[in-house]
């Protein structure tokens, strides 16, 4: 990448003190391919493990969105999820909740309790499927089959729009995606993906992006731990009808 072009990405997405790491996490991405400077609109997601967080801080750093942790399974909610879906708010971020799905748990337990903890706003964002492989799980051993998943998780999307009144995101890895999203499964919902080495067409081919997260070590201020980053895929302009509750295409 040129001098010019890196210093207009950063520019562009208003990232404080992140053009070097930023510049690191892509240094596996061809010239060719969209880098994560490429795009104007950038954020976070946490939960516990970045401790107590100072939200005035990341906001003033430039951060533009968050995506928050909010419960895992049918009993598991994040320690710090109230206090971040308070605090973000009152700093202006807009931020939105995910939930972590658990494979041994029947999908209608976890909705309850992702429901049960997540308030209902008008001005929070979709809220995300977090959806991965666990084949280190002490507790749940099952083995994943592709149309078995896909129906459940159509399910639980179908839940969390019906009762959040928003298309919800799908948030995938790139084993999970191998094994179960590939050749267009749930496609027509949008889809947050990972890929901290590579552009994400590397893994995830021709499948149309909403969300890249595109580092796992990030450093923002007010924020002690390491923390995740994300990009938007689209323009200034596109982000803000996203967050007015429109459903973009996919161009790029």
């Amino acid at each position: 990448m040129s001098l010019v072009k890196l210093l207009l990405g950063c520019l562009g997405a208003l990232l404080l003190a992140g053009c070097s790491t930023v510049e690191m996490a892509g240094s596996h991405i061809p010239a060719d391919l969209p880098q994560p400077t490429d795009f104007q609109v950038h954020g976070i997601d946490v939960s516990k493990y970045q401790g107590l967080i100072d939200w005035d801080q990341v906001r003033q750093s430039g951060v533009q969105f968050a995506w928050i942790k909010a419960t895992e399974g049918g009993d598991n909610a994040d320690s710090q999820f109230q206090r971040n879906w308070m605090a973000s708010r009152a700093a202006g971020i807009p931020r939105g909740a995910y939930h972590f799905v658990y494979w041994c748990r029947p999908w209608q337990e976890e909705m309850r309790w992702f429901e049960q903890n997540v308030p209902v706003e008008d001005d929070a964002l979709p809220p995300v499927l977090d959806v991965e492989a666990t084949p280190t799980s002490k507790t749940c051993k099952r083995t994943l089959y592709r149309d078995e998943v896909l129906a459940q998780m159509r399910q639980m999307l179908q839940e969390m729009e019906r009762h959040f009144g928003k298309r919800p995101v799908i948030y995938s890895t790139v084993d999970f995606y191998a094994g179960i999203l590939a050749g267009g499964g749930l496609s027509d919902y949008p889809i947050w993906v990972r890929s901290t080495k590579y552009s994400p067409s590397v893994k995830y081919g021709s499948r149309r992006w909403h969300f890249w997260q595109y580092q796992s070590d990030g450093r923002i201020p007010g924020i002690s731990a390491k923390v995740d980053r994300n990009a938007f895929f689209g323009t200034p302009g596109q982000w803000q009808a996203f967050l007015s509750g429109h459903q973009l295409p996919l161009t790029y």
